[in-house]
């Protein structure tokens, strides 16, 4: 058997030794394989379960915790978002996989992009959601959104914190869905990442730019973007598509950040559509 094991066994949870760090993942389904890099302070299930069982139909789902999250390696050193892209591809080497297919969503996407610079032989197909890349033009989250994150993480009400992430992330027609809000709220009360580690996510994210090195890229890209996104504005998926030559975009309309919460059918369509044309 090529590669280390990730878990595929719900409540076994072997590291897997990449590179310098060690990463909690797990691997699940069949097909080709999938690499998920999840977003700021955020952990493997925060993909939802909807979203991965509409693709562990098709695809070997990879979904693994970063550095500092979880079970992964504690965070002993800033880093930036090109070290955990160079964590990203330590992880296809210890899994034995020459490449595969990569969804990275918000920071995932940032570290994405990264990966996809350094080794675009190693991808498949790219597929950035709600996403970033710093310069002219790039727009991070509003004052007023980070003023209401800000407040509800200094009552220290883990509870508060966790709903106001929750109304961000998301749609205002679709915060109010109970049991998707709910679900979401056991993941932050069950597995909530250290705020050192999210600072330092943050300061990664801030100094995140590879506007002028997108234009490189030739593997096959779709952009995928709310048009109610709060935490990244939708005019960062125009941007990101204005500079990837051949990129598809998809904007959904009136959705918010998590739009993979939203429509999670839908949006596994999408990445089905996209790998079937490259495969």
């Amino acid at each position: 058997m090529p590669g280390a094991p990730c878990n595929k066994v719900v409540g076994v949870m072997p590291l897997v030794k990449a590179g310098e760090v060690d990463l909690d993942c797990e691997r699940s389904g069949s097909g080709p394989p999938l690499l998920l890099i999840m977003g700021m302070s955020g952990v493997r299930e925060h993909w939802g379960q909807p979203f991965l069982d509409a693709l562990r139909a098709d695809f070997e789902v990879i979904a693994y915790d970063h550095r500092g999250v979880g079970a992964s390696s504690r965070m002993r050193e800033p880093f930036t978002i090109a070290d955990l892209a160079r964590d990203a591809l330590a992880l296809l080497d210890a899994l034995g996989l020459d490449s595969a297919h990569v969804l990275g969503i918000s920071m995932g996407g940032m570290v994405a992009q990264e990966l996809a610079l350094a080794a675009p032989e190693r991808l498949r197909t790219l597929t950035l959601g709600c996403t970033y890349c710093g310069g002219p033009g790039s727009a991070l989250t509003s004052d007023e959104v980070m003023r209401k994150l800000g407040q509800a993480m200094a009552s220290r009400n883990r509870e508060r914190a966790i709903r106001a992430s929750w109304e961000v992330n998301v749609s205002e027609a679709f915060a109010g869905e109970q049991e998707a809000a709910q679900r979401f709220m056991a993941i932050g009360m069950r597995r909530g990442v250290a705020l050192p580690v999210v600072m330092q996510q943050m300061v990664a994210i801030t100094a995140h730019d590879t506007s002028e090195r997108l234009g490189e890229l030739a593997v096959p890209t779709l952009i995928v973007h709310g048009s109610a996104d709060q935490l990244l504005p939708v005019g960062n998926a125009d941007l990101i598509h204005g500079l990837i030559d051949g990129s598809r975009l998809q904007i959904m309309e009136g959705v918010g950040h998590l739009f993979f919460w939203e429509h999670p059918q839908r949006s596994a369509q999408l990445l089905r559509e996209h790998i079937a044309v490259h495969a």
